[in-house]
């Protein structure tokens, strides 16, 4: 039987930083948790994605582009390869280089993992009206935007999804 969580300390309770922290940690299992149900991970949708907003590209480019690590990258499009929701094609202009296309397995795929990441939304931000959901993103963008600016984290594709 599980025990309700304990509550945290006062001293550290309101603090943004823990706020911000426990929240992630929410958002993190239901969209881990969303995805799994379509037999997804977070990898793939970023991937999808990419391909769909900006087109068939090299798995060097992929990986910039989705924020998708070198050491990872290519396990992902492997799987995705798998369940052909990808295409791997040698480049043309270098044969040393894949190309990624997305499928129509692909997009039917990414369009069911927007359904389930709406859903996941739509499950963390429950309690907050429209107005308050439109200002806590838009103060949260103000967080990120400044921070990446402050340590160049903007300049690089971010992990986060």
């Amino acid at each position: 039987m599980e025990h309700p969580p304990e509550p945290a300390p006062a001293r550290w309770a309101t603090l943004p930083t823990w706020l911000l922290t426990q929240t992630a940690n929410h958002a993190h299992r239901l969209v881990s948790e969303g995805f799994a149900a379509a037999d997804a991970r977070g990898y793939h949708y970023r991937l999808l994605a990419t391909l769909d907003e900006f087109g068939p590209a090299s798995q060097a480019t992929l990986g910039r582009r989705s924020g998708i690590h070198v050491s990872d990258i290519v396990a992902t499009i492997n799987e995705l390869a798998d369940h052909n929701l990808v295409d791997r094609t040698p480049d043309p202009t270098d044969r040393r280089r894949n190309v990624i296309t997305l499928t129509t397995q692909g997009k039917r795929q990414l369009r069911r993992l927007e359904k389930q990441l709406a859903h996941s939304q739509e499950e963390l931000l429950d309690p907050l009206s429209p107005a308050e959901r439109d200002q806590l993103t838009a103060l949260l963008s103000t967080l990120l935007n400044h921070h990446d600016r402050t340590t160049g984290a903007g300049d690089e594709p971010s992990h986060r999804t």
